[in-house]
């Protein structure tokens, strides 16, 4: 059976909301901390596959962002 990944939304408070609107759960952050802490959970997510950031909010957790891409497969992490 083929497994279904999702998509996952992290920034500023339009972005989560845009994608939301279009069916892609999001996160909305303000802090380093709130960003790396949202990354974590959604990359614990078995079924995400991709990780939209905007740029603001993936430079507000650049080392996590780094690990991931680094250390795991899964998700991939788009900066927009």
């Amino acid at each position: 059976m083929m497994e279904i990944l999702r998509f996952y939304c992290i920034g500023d408070e339009d972005t989560a909301r845009g994608f939301r609107l279009a069916g892609v759960e999001g996160r909305e952050v303000k802090t380093a901390e709130e960003a790396a802490q949202a990354l974590e959970e959604a990359a614990a997510r078995e079924n995400c596959g991709v990780v939209i950031m905007t740029r603001a909010a993936a430079g507000l957790a650049r080392a996590k962002v780094n690990e991931i891409r680094l250390q795991r497969a899964r998700p991939l992490i788009v900066e927009i």
